[in-house]
């Protein structure tokens, strides 16, 4: 086929030998299957801000930081500079946390190389080599679903034990490669401890497996494992192997502010008491 004008500068620094053809175009990119001497890859094209229809919004850019204060400040001002800077930021974001995934043993495709707005990394491929599907394209039996509830759960716990959260985890950003699911997509990932909205993007992604799932095995509709997950992750109880029950029990007992109000004058008068007897001493 003949080479996207994107593609040309890969081509030219040697990077990508063949375009073979088009994979998929998305809300945020365009996907190419290339050939990269003996390997066959995929060169994900990122859109241009005017041409997505996903919006940058704060709520999954929160918590992200910038190191170069200048770019910082241009960001914040939404100067075309600092858009400009906007748009490699989002794109490198997923670059980053493709290499940080793949350290902690999730499965996401492995990243290769990332140059001029285009990501090369590993074709996720099915049994017979061709390109893998999504999910929203496969029809399970219930023990199937079931089983791949299961594996993509302990993905999602293993991506919280590295510090991250998908955001738009759904049944068309996960592909069924030839050894199980491969989890995509990921430059609205979120960082777990610096996002407020991170529970909320949690429960709504394990909430759209929960939902997806649950239309082969019903019985999935009715379990709790995003409130667990998150439960056990914020008592800082939570690992790759932490046994999931699906079950949460909300702590629906009443606030005795009276106790409360009764502890934070006690301290209060200790700390008076403390001060004065500093004062007698001389020491300021």
């Amino acid at each position: 086929m003949k080479i996207p004008e994107r593609l040309k500068p890969l081509v030219e620094d040697g990077l990508v030998d063949d375009v073979t053809r088009q994979l998929m175009s998305g809300k945020e990119a365009t996907v190419y299957v290339v050939r990269c001497g003996d390997d066959v890859r995929c060169a994900k094209v990122y859109k241009e801000a005017n041409q997505r229809s996903f919006r940058q919004s704060v709520d999954y850019t929160e918590g992200r930081k910038t190191k170069n204060s200048r770019q910082a400040r241009a960001m914040e001002k939404g100067s075309k500079y600092g858009r400009k800077l906007q748009e490699q930021a989002w794109q490198s974001h997923e670059v980053d946390a493709l290499y940080r995934l793949a350290a902690a043993g999730v499965r996401v495709p492995k990243p290769h190389n990332f140059y001029e707005g285009v990501l090369l990394m590993e074709l996720v491929v099915d049994e017979e080599g061709n390109a893998a599907p999504r999910l929203n394209d496969i029809a399970f039996t219930p023990e199937d679903a079931l089983k791949y509830h299961e594996v993509l759960l302990r993905e999602v716990v293993r991506m919280l034990c590295a510090g991250i959260i998908h955001g738009d985890l759904s049944e068309f950003n996960i592909l069924l490669a030839s050894d199980g699911p491969v989890i995509i997509d990921l430059p609205q990932a979120v960082d777990a401890a610096g996002n407020n909205h991170a529970e909320e993007m949690l429960e709504r992604d394990v909430n759209n497996l929960r939902d997806y799932f649950g239309r082969f095995s019903p019985e999935l509709l009715t379990t709790q494992y995003a409130k667990e997950i998150w439960d056990l992750f914020s008592h800082g109880n939570l690992t790759v192997e932490t046994p999931l029950t699906g079950r949460f029990r909300e702590n629906t007992k009443a606030v005795d502010l009276k106790t409360v109000m009764r502890v934070i004058d006690d301290v209060r008068i200790e700390e008076e008491a403390k001060r004065l007897r500093l004062a007698e001493l001389g020491i300021k």
